[in-house]
């Protein structure tokens, strides 16, 4: 069985929600219904046969992440707060924390989000290596322009790259040619690749994963935010989180404590026991950190976390740094090393778990 957790209103509404997103309508096959378990005080919980969608996970987000729940009038609320799978549902990460050498690496996003020229990319990859870098990112909004081809601009930071640094190219783009254009970035040197997994489809995480590229993948979360962000609607930050990292992410954004992004350090501390957290026999993935981070801020977001397995992804206040982008990053790494792994620290608050069932 599948089992959701919802937020809903009115009450009584459950039942509701259950026909709509399984047989549609009275006097469908029992055996594909969806049931109410119990409903209280605005919470329901609801269970569906698992043979429904299968490892489908575009049906699963399309009937109970953003499906008739939230477009039915008979409901004022109805939030996703917890999803569980039956244990290897979905693959779960292929390399997790693995990906890095490092248990708290120090990344880079490639700055200014748009206009460099290929080589210019490079150049930033070769500083921020210089630096100490760990790790390397593409932005979320660049994709194959004219003047930055997602090809050349791969080769060139191929030719900056260290043994154990990760460099994530964005292969987010035409759907029938995602994969295919994965292996390619990967055959001319990508370490890694990130795909926006709520923009392109959280599927396009499952489609990568099960290509078997041999390299980490990056959920980039962008496409989330409307469904995220709506109290009443959409899914809590911690489900989408872990549905990703089942799908197959290495590594997930979370937000920062007191950073640029919208969550409270409440929903940071969610998202991090949805990503390290038990669920099942699916490996953890690596819980990377951004949104106005910067050589100041990294070691306080290492405190608060605790733990290992995490990445912190330096930006633009980086490259303001006195020493540019290569004093920037290492200012980060240093300012990392002097906290190293601290204990973990658990979860605040009810999270809605994501995985087995029981875990």
């Amino acid at each position: 069985m599948i089992r959701a957790t919802y937020e809903i209103e009115p009450a009584g509404a459950a039942q509701t929600v259950a026909l709509r997103a399984s047989i549609g309508m009275e006097g469908g096959p029992d055996w594909a219904r969806g049931r109410v378990v119990s409903e209280s005080e605005g919470t329901a919980v609801l269970e569906f046969p698992e043979g429904n969608w299968g490892s489908n996970v575009a049906l699963v987000v399309s009937t109970l992440v953003a499906g008739e729940g939230a477009e039915t009038g008979a409901v004022t609320r109805c939030r996703l707060v917890g999803l569980e799978f039956p244990d290897r549902f979905l693959p779960g990460p292929a390399f997790g924390p693995a990906a890095q050498a490092a248990p708290i690496g120090v990344g880079v996003i490639v700055k200014p989000s748009l206009g460099l020229a290929p080589d210019e990319v490079g150049d930033v990859a070769r500083a921020a290596v210089a630096g100490g870098a760990d790790f390397i990112k593409d932005d979320e909004i660049l994709g194959d322009p004219e003047w930055c081809p997602l090809d050349e601009r791969v080769r060139a930071v191929a030719k900056a790259l260290e043994p154990g640094v990760v460099y994530c190219a964005n292969v987010t783009g035409p759907s029938v040619t995602l994969v295919e254009r994965a292996r390619r970035a990967v055959d001319l040197g990508a370490t890694g690749v990130m795909v926006n997994a709520f923009a392109q489809g959280l599927d396009s995480v499952l489609a990568l994963r099960e290509a078997d590229l041999g390299v980490p993948i990056l959920a980039h979360r962008a496409g989330s935010g409307a469904l995220a962000r709506n109290d009443r609607f959409g899914a809590r930050g911690a489900v989408l989180a872990r549905l990703s990292r089942l799908c197959g992410a290495d590594y997930l954004i979370v937000g920062a404590f007191g950073g640029a992004l919208f969550e409270s350090d409440e929903e940071i501390r969610a998202n991090l026991d949805a990503v390290r957290g038990e669920c099942g026999s699916i490996g953890p993935a690596i819980a990377a950190f951004g949104g106005g981070l910067g050589p100041h801020s990294v070691a306080a977001q290492v405190e608060k976390a605790g733990g290992s397995g995490l990445l912190m992804l330096v930006g633009s206040q980086a490259y303001g740094h006195p020493g540019g982008i290569e004093g920037g990053v290492r200012a980060a790494v240093e300012a990392v090393r002097s906290v190293g792994p601290v204990a973990p620290v658990g979860p605040v608050g009810p999270v809605g778990p994501v995985g087995a069932v029981g875990a």
